[in-house]
């Protein structure tokens, strides 16, 4: 689960309704602390982008880069990244304002704002690969913090990382799926 006192080694069972309200209260806390610094390097990245529009892959630094940064960062990145993978991979939230899941991925809207002329118009209506992508992104940081340390070279996982969204943004459609699109 995505949280648990006892995990914690917290006693006061209380506390935490004290403090945040509710488990997806402290949920929120944890992911606008972090999402905060993400935030600030996207930007960054994004800005640069935009100044001098490069090609596919530079954008999707723009996703990818600020998020691995947070394997790194000794103020609970790693949690934060596997606690983000957990949001965006339940089946049952919702994506409605103020949900867990909109607060992880309506941040990157500028990003998909970015991106969206690199799509095709299937891609980017019916089959929602931007989010997919996003889902994708956090799924395997997730995973990558779950591995000992030292962990292999991050930057090579961070720049495959990259080249697999582009590949998956991008990625042709089948004969099959062009054929259910107007069903």
């Amino acid at each position: 689960t995505l949280f648990r006192s006892r995990d914690a080694g917290q006693r006061n069972t209380t506390a935490l309704q004290y403090h945040f309200g509710n488990r997806d209260g402290l949920l929120r806390e944890v992911l606008a602390h972090h999402l905060s610094h993400v935030a600030v390097r996207r930007d960054a990245l994004l800005d640069r982008y935009e100044t001098q529009p490069g090609n596919l892959l530079e954008l999707v630094d723009g996703l990818v880069m600020p998020l691995c940064a947070e394997l790194d960062c000794a103020d609970g990145g790693p949690e934060f990244l596997r606690v983000a993978a957990e949001v965006v991979n339940r089946s049952d939230w919702l994506f409605e304002p103020g949900s867990l899941i909109e607060q992880l991925i309506g941040t990157h809207r500028r990003w998909g704002e970015l991106v969206g002329p690199f799509l095709s118009a299937q891609a980017v209506g019916r089959l929602h690969r931007r989010f997919a992508v996003m889902r994708f992104v956090y799924a395997e940081l997730g995973r990558r913090t779950r591995q000992p340390l030292p962990r292999r070279d991050d930057r090579l996982f961070a720049s495959q990382l990259t080249d697999l969204v582009a590949a998956l943004l991008t990625a042709p459609l089948a004969a099959r799926t062009q054929a259910l699109l107007p069903r």
